[in-house]
């Protein structure tokens, strides 16, 4: 997701540098296809910049990229503010904003949600945790890559609201690969379903965008399917004194699809349909 959100900051009319562990990356490609530099280093990218976004998957790569030997946090200037656009849960980012602080710079975790298209699109709704100042600093800066963009709270904050998102997106995604088995159960066209259904209280992001996917067997990621277990995987970390039947539910249809051929890499969480075939 991090080579659209980059292409649309770049087509705005920002000077961006950018770096990326892949050099064959195709997202990297978008970017520079956008006008964007492909710094040499890390050093290369961030050193004279204000402003810093990273979009990784996983906390140890924060702790590599951000805080690592040779990694952004050694080369930034002082003052600068280093926003980190993936889901890593609230611990994660209260770790990461300390750390920094003490070396003078400032954090912001802003997860999104809106997938590829909302990234290529520059439709992402994202959710912002950090002091108010440095949000409002960065705030057109996230209007280029996102519709609706929110100052949830102080550090954690905006991952505290991602990983409520992720439940609802886990969930609506149960009830659209329900309604479609009960679909072809009946001899229902599925994209009747989503034609109809998708125009009525039954509406949801799930539907009208892994719907389409969905019923013409498309499995490819938009949101990788490793990706939605992480995430879920924080969730439940973060409630442990909670019962969460759908989460549940939801993971245990995920690991169902997984036996029936889903794969966590190529696959992407409309991928759950797999569970529910014959």
């Amino acid at each position: 997701m991090g080579g659209g959100m980059t292409a649309n900051l770049a087509r705005k009319g920002n000077e961006c540098k950018v770096w990326n562990r892949s050099q064959n990356s195709r997202n990297l490609q978008m970017a520079i296809e956008a006008g964007c530099t492909n710094a040499s280093s890390i050093k290369d990218a961030v050193s004279d910049a204000d402003i810093i976004f990273t979009c990784l998957s996983e906390e140890k790569d924060l702790d590599q990229i951000i805080l690592g030997a040779d990694g952004i946090a050694e080369h930034a200037k002082k003052g600068a503010i280093i926003i980190d656009m993936a889901t890593t849960g609230p611990a994660c980012s209260k770790r990461i904003a300390a750390s920094l602080a003490s070396k003078g710079l400032r954090f912001l975790d802003a997860p999104v949600s809106g997938g590829d298209i909302g990234a290529r699109e520059g439709t992402l709704t994202i959710m912002v945790g950090g002091e108010k100042e440095a949000f409002d600093k960065v705030l057109p800066y996230f209007q280029c890559m996102g519709k609706t963009v929110t100052h949830c709270g102080p550090h954690g904050a905006g991952q505290a609201v991602k990983l409520c998102n992720q439940i609802l997106c886990a969930v609506n995604l149960v009830g659209v690969c329900e309604a479609f088995s009960l679909a072809d159960e009946m001899q229902i066209d599925r994209q009747m379903i989503v034609d109809i259904c998708g125009a009525g209280a039954a509406a949801s992001w799930a539907l009208s965008t892994l719907g389409p996917r969905i019923a013409k067997g498309d499995l490819a990621p938009g949101f990788r399917l490793g990706h939605m277990l992480k995430d879920l995987n924080l969730v439940k970390n973060a409630s442990e004194n909670l019962s969460l039947p759908g989460v549940d539910l939801s993971l245990s249809k995920f690991d169902d699809g997984i036996k029936a051929g889903a794969d966590l890499e190529k696959s992407g969480t409309q991928s759950m349909i797999l569970a529910y075939e014959k």
